[in-house]
């Protein structure tokens, strides 16, 4: 059975979301959304489009059916191999992100942590399953991720006299004295000891330490980009450890077009912009500063991997036989990939067979899309959100007279 069916997508209204029209995530949202009335007085924050049970996305004219419930019904249309592999349900979930100020210093657990976290704190950690993810950005989007490198590390013990004077001596002189040569399991384990500690430090403290650290910065002729980000965070969060934590991760900005990738159990923050964000269908997230939510600290500084060094930044790849309209971003995870699609005024393209069912979400213009061999075209515009089943080609046409553009997401090609 070869269908495409609309879906109506699911929204989240978190506090770091972007208010109303600003947001990308409001802006699809309403024209997904059909008649439904919607509050632009809100923050815009997600857009989810799957089968994850904390936002669900339902078969448009069904009368409330979910997609997950339409999927068990029709369990064929994931192909042999997925449902083999994943049983009934995508083992993706795809999502569009508008942020206004940072979220949470976060990680997301390996799937032996997520399965125990679970366990224990359903409520908190409310599926037992990983949650590798990648963001490609729409607008610039600004990211802190992983940790800096030694030679970085050792300056900022340097020149942030509060971080230093918040831990051990011992801490700050193993650190200065490390010798790359001493091995990456020897950096690491310093890291993770700095890092805890500052992270396990009394409220008290770190407000004493910020107050000294945003009255020096302020006071500061010339400021470097992270003190910048520092400065401008600050009034959002007050008195947050996470303020001193962002010295010791990489300041990325992607320009639209390029992506990043985050494995189980990196240190990472989005900052600001918007962004389609691909990743395995989970909602667990451990948190340990720039939030109000519950922080799990203990979890956290145990979990992480500490890899350092700049993060690979993706720009994907063009996909053959698509006239160089389609660029694909595949990161190392086996449950998702990332097509996007940009056409000019008039021009056609192709989505080749994949053995896997995809979503499809268009955030530019106007179009028509079509299955191969099919005479069943199908008007697409601005908010449509789709779900192809598994072993379907669709030739996609953007109007006359409007550019259209496409991301779809569907289970890494590499791996089927």
């Amino acid at each position: 059975m070869e269908r495409v069916e609309r879906l109506i997508c699911s929204v989240k209204n978190y506090d770091w979301g972007k208010f109303g029209p600003n947001s990308e995530v409001y802006r699809l949202y309403v024209a997904n959304c059909g008649d439904l009335v919607v509050d632009s007085n809100k923050p815009y924050a997600e857009l989810w489009m799957g089968t994850h049970g904390s936002g669900s996305s339902y078969i448009e004219g069904s009368e409330g059916k979910t997609l997950k419930n339409w999927i068990e019904e029709h369990p064929y249309v994931l192909g042999d191999n997925v449902l083999d592999k994943y049983g009934c349900d995508l083992p993706f979930l795809f999502k569009v992100l508008s942020v206004a100020k940072p979220l949470s210093i976060q990680a997301h657990p390996c799937k032996e942590l997520a399965k125990k976290l679970h366990f224990r704190y359903p409520n908190v950690y409310t599926d037992g399953n990983h949650k590798p993810e990648m963001a490609l950005a729409i607008t610039e989007f600004e990211v802190l991720c992983g940790f800096v490198g030694l030679k970085d590390l050792q300056n900022i013990l340097d020149s942030v006299p509060e971080i230093s004077q918040l831990v051990d001596s011992d801490v700050v002189d193993r650190i200065a004295n490390i010798d790359p040569k001493d091995g990456e399991d020897e950096v690491k384990a310093a890291l993770r000891q700095l890092f805890t500690q500052i992270m396990s430090a009394s409220d008290y403290v770190i407000v004493k330490a910020l107050s000294q650290l945003i009255d020096r910065l302020r006071k500061k002729d010339e400021l470097t980009s992270i003190e910048k980000l520092v400065l401008r965070l600050e009034p959002q969060y007050p008195g947050d450890v996470g303020l001193l934590a962002a010295f010791l991760m990489n300041y990325v900005t992607l320009k639209p077009g390029e992506g990043l990738c985050l494995g189980e159990n990196e240190l990472h923050a989005y900052v600001s912009g918007d962004c389609i964000e691909c990743m395995a269908t989970s909602d667990n997230v451990v948190r340990a500063g720039l939030t109000s939510k519950h922080r799990d600290v203990n979890t956290l500084c145990q979990m992480l991997t500490y890899k350092q060094g700049h993060p690979e930044i993706l720009r994907g790849f063009n996909v053959e036989g698509s006239n160089g309209c389609i660029k694909r971003y595949c990161p190392p995870f086996e449950e998702f990939e990332v097509d996007h699609c940009d056409l000019s005024e008039g021009r056609p393209t192709t989505f080749p067979t994949v053995s896997g069912p995809s979503l499809f979400l268009v955030t530019r213009g106007t179009g028509t899309i079509i299955t191969a061999g099919s005479s069943d075209e199908k008007i697409i515009k601005v908010g449509d959100v789709l779900f192809a089943t598994a072993g379907i080609a669709l030739s996609v046409s953007s109007n006359e007279t409007r550019q259209l553009e496409i991301y779809r997401a569907g289970i890494n090609s590499m791996f089927l």
